[in-house]
Order: structure tokens, then C-alpha cells, then sequence
């Protein structure tokens, strides 16, 4: 049976992921950033992106593709399992990227593995795949 996870440690990766969805649609990209590890690992394969390796080279890419976009991104239903100083969270997710050349709404899930750190928890692998992309485009 896998152990329930201390409520403190859940909290914490609850409250993680919420920062994550608010700094990115503020543009925060110094506070986004601190959320995961120097030495993370992205994988956006599963919804048209790719991978990139360290946190700088991957806050850059979003910031470069988002900075000029209208972003709402909601997560549901975490399913958190705590083993140590890690934990595996699977995360039901909805988003919602408007740019002048496209509007999209995307549902999937977020795949991401935490670590404790000391300076808390952070996001160290994510792989983020889209299950339904619904696209519009102006037309014109």
C-alpha cells in the first residue's frame, strides 16, 4: 500500500503547482522560474514542443514563445505520491493561450516528478501532454 503523504509535504506541492499557474499568466518569469531545478527536464513532445534540459534554457523558451500572449492555465486533481524527498504528481490540466495569430485551449494532464530541496519543494522533470487541442484561428 503506498503511504499516505504528510499533509505539510502535500500542501506545499499543491501550493507549488498553484504558484506555477499564477506566474506564469502574470509573466513573472524570475518567480516561475525558482520553481524548478537548475538541472530539470521538460517534455512538451506530447503537445507539439520539445525537450529542454535546465531551467534557464527552458524559462527562456516559454518566455520567448508567451511573452506577448493572453495565458490562463488551471490544474485539478493531483494525484500525489510522496516517496522521501520525492514525489510523483500527475495533474488534470486545462489551458488557455490567446496571441494575436491563434487562440488555444488545451486539456491533458501534467506528468511531473518534485524534489525536497532547501530551499523547498521544486519542479525537477515535467512532461506535459495535451489529450484535446482545440485551435481557432482569425480569419482573414
Amino acid at each position: 500500500m503506498t503511504a499516505t503523504p504528510d499533509f505539510a509535504d502535500w500542501l506545499a506541492i499543491c501550493n507549488l503547482k498553484a504558484d506555477y499557474c499564477r506566474l506564469l499568466d502574470t509573466k513573472d518569469w524570475e518567480g516561475w522560474k525558482q520553481l524548478f531545478t537548475e538541472d530539470c527536464v521538460i517534455d512538451t513532445t506530447g503537445s507539439g514542443g520539445n525537450v529542454a534540459t535546465g531551467r534557464e534554457a527552458f524559462v527562456a523558451s516559454v518566455r520567448g514563445a508567451l511573452a506577448n500572449a493572453k495565458t490562463a492555465h488551471q490544474i485539478h486533481s493531483p494525484q500525489i505520491r510522496l516517496a522521501g524527498d520525492e514525489a510523483h504528481v500527475i495533474w488534470a490540466m486545462q489551458d488557455r493561450v490567446v496571441k494575436d495569430e491563434f487562440a488555444l485551449t488545451g486539456y491533458g494532464h501534467y506528468d511531473e516528478r518534485y524534489v525536497r530541496t532547501g530551499e523547498g519543494w521544486k519542479i525537477a522533470e515535467q512532461k506535459l501532454t495535451r489529450l484535446i487541442m482545440e485551435i481557432d484561428r482569425p480569419e482573414g
